[in-house]
């Protein structure tokens, strides 16, 4: 028998595949008052309230000058789901890996730990927790810098006891 997932885990981070990176920051940043706190090269962007490392992602990776879905324009990336611990996200790795779902790919963010794969109609997913702001990754000016290293899942299955 399975038990439910822990019920601190919620909804942490949007990340939206536009057409139009500068357009996008204007809306979420000049309209609803976002702070951009990362801009990562010509094709993405980091937003937030308040001083978390983002709430918004934008990227126009998969879709410069795109228009609506379907796959390769503007629209959902992912939907991200905050976990409360190292341990809670080693359990739903557990669950992940147990139930035969592949994933796309696991990442050491510097901020966070992340898995990712796809629901079965093929959404974007992402299971993360977030390290201690202290242990953040920042640069000389004390700026956010994030990473894409890889994670190690071994660590993470272990972390869940």
């Amino acid at each position: 028998m399975t038990h439910p997932v822990d019920p601190q885990a919620r909804i942490g981070h949007v990340h939206l595949k536009v057409a139009d990176l500068d357009r996008a920051i204007a809306f979420y940043s000049g309209v609803l008052g976002f702070s951009v706190t990362q801009r990562y090269g010509a094709g993405a962007a980091f937003l937030a309230a308040g001083n978390y490392h983002h709430h918004i992602g934008l990227n126009t990776w998969e879709s410069a000058g795109g228009t609506a879905p379907p796959k390769g324009h503007t629209g959902l990336y992912h939907t991200a789901f905050l976990y409360p611990s190292r341990a809670t996200l080693g359990d739903a790795l557990k669950r992940v890996l147990n139930a035969g779902i592949k994933l796309d790919g696991a990442s050491d963010h510097g901020v966070s730990e992340a898995l990712y794969l796809r629901d079965p109609d093929e959404n974007g997913v992402e299971l993360y927790w977030d390290k201690p702001e202290a242990d953040w990754p920042r640069d000389a000016d004390g700026a956010l810098s994030m990473v894409n290293d890889p994670l190690d899942l071994a660590s993470l299955l272990a972390a869940a006891g």
